[in-house]
């Protein structure tokens, strides 16, 4: 049975998050109603991240099995046609065939995410609900050196909602850059995998640092606790992208 890998683009407002519920939108939902108007075939699809409500993606991807062999710019322009039809804010940007062992989850090597933050005065007009606005200066510098702290392998329990269902809190950050891009303060984050509301939690404890209410120390000082009540604000869903996986 072919194997077809999507990648994918979308705007997480108004959805659910990406994992299919009975009663809610999600994109999950809205590309597997897309399969099912183009091929007739009722189809689970597995992506590489389960992103939560309110967050975006610019390169997700998933994979789904078909009987049919279908030629790739059919799967994705007739996806895409009924994506757009229904008027979902999801973008399929590829489609190829891969073999058979290749699973969007479990194949992947690393994941990379953007925080955005928008740091003036002025609320967003244009961004609104794609970022988070911070009126309140912050010091990117600051908040890029207290980030280090935190990359390699710790116990990010502080950082990990308690809703959280990983077998350990352990995990290993590979990246954790803070960078001002004009208005912006931009947060990259790569990982093999990422506990549930790790990069938002850590995104608002370092807020926390930007903002001058905590020192590099501070920050490590939390993440040693390992104690979610030591974290810092969670930052809302609306700055979150997921903008890479590798295989």
């Amino acid at each position: 049975m072919p194997r077809y890998r999507i990648d994918i683009e979308y705007d997480g407002q108004g959805y659910a998050g990406w994992q299919r519920q009975a009663d809610l939108p999600s994109i999950q939902g809205a590309i597997e109603q897309a399969i099912l108007a183009f091929s007739g075939e009722s189809v689970t699809i597995r992506g590489a991240g389960r992103t939560d409500a309110g967050v975006h993606a610019t390169a997700q991807v998933a994979h789904f099995d078909l009987p049919r062999d279908y030629a790739i710019e059919k799967v994705q322009g007739a996806l895409n046609a009924h994506l757009k039809m229904a008027g979902d804010r999801v973008a399929i940007l590829s489609a190829t065939r891969v073999p058979d062992d290749f699973d969007a989850r479990f194949s992947a090597k690393s994941r990379h995410y953007l925080y955005s933050i928008l740091n003036r005065r002025a609320p967003a007009a244009l961004m609104r609900g794609n970022v988070w606005h911070v009126p309140r200066p912050l010091d990117a510098e600051a908040m890029h050196e207290a980030a280090q702290r935190l990359l390699g392998k710790h116990d990010f329990t502080t950082f990990r909602s308690v809703q959280c269902q990983a077998a350990s809190s352990e995990k290993t950050l590979d990246q954790l850059d803070v960078v001002r891009n004009g208005d912006l303060v931009e947060v990259h984050a790569s990982a093999r995998s990422f506990l549930h509301n790790q990069v938002r939690s850590m995104v608002g404890s370092l807020k926390r640092v930007g903002e001058g209410a905590w020192s590099p120390d501070d920050l490590e000082a939390a993440l040693k606790a390992a104690d979610r009540s030591r974290c810092g604000q969670v930052a809302p869903p609306d700055g979150l992208y997921l903008t890479g996986v590798d295989y």
